[in-house]
């Protein structure tokens, strides 16, 4: 199949397939008088990439990942290793995640009228993170502090 084929059996654009070749987490197709060929196997790799990266891992991962093929006997080694490689990073996204979340909220409910007054946007009043990240002089914001975890500072 041609790469406008494969891209349209993987959900992909052709420029994305033409990138993950160069990459090296697509193989180099064979061609034929001068255009690329592709086969099943292609489509089923393209799928397998684009779960990974739903995954989060980078395409370096990936390339690692499936660069030994299907008959490599150390996959399960591998994903083991780039699990507990990978698991620290997907926390810290997590955690930034959940930061951002609790700051939304806070903010969903906010009822100030003027930028200069309102806490959740000034640095020296608002700590946007853990609890126990916090200064030690840091003052609760009331409900916001127990609810969502910002604290203000002095």
């Amino acid at each position: 199949m041609t790469i406008s084929a494969l891209a349209r059996a993987a959900g992909v654009a052709p420029s994305a397939v033409r990138y993950y070749e160069s990459v090296g987490v697509l193989p180099e197709p064979d061609r034929l008088a001068g255009q690329r060929r592709y086969g099943p196997e292609d489509v089923r790799r393209l799928e397998m990439i684009r779960t990974a990266q739903r995954a989060g891992l980078a395409l370096a991962d990936i390339r690692d990942l499936l660069g030994a093929g299907d008959s490599d006997e150390q996959l399960g080694g591998r994903m083991r290793e780039l699990a507990a490689r990978r698991l620290p990073t997907a926390d810290e996204q997590l955690q930034r995640a959940q930061t951002a979340r609790r700051w939304l909220e806070a903010a969903a409910t906010c009822t100030c009228v003027a930028l200069d007054g309102c806490a959740l946007l000034d640095p020296q009043r608002v700590l946007v993170g853990s609890p126990s990240k916090a200064p030690p002089d840091a003052v609760p914001m009331s409900d916001l502090d127990r609810d969502t975890g910002l604290r203000a500072v002095p």
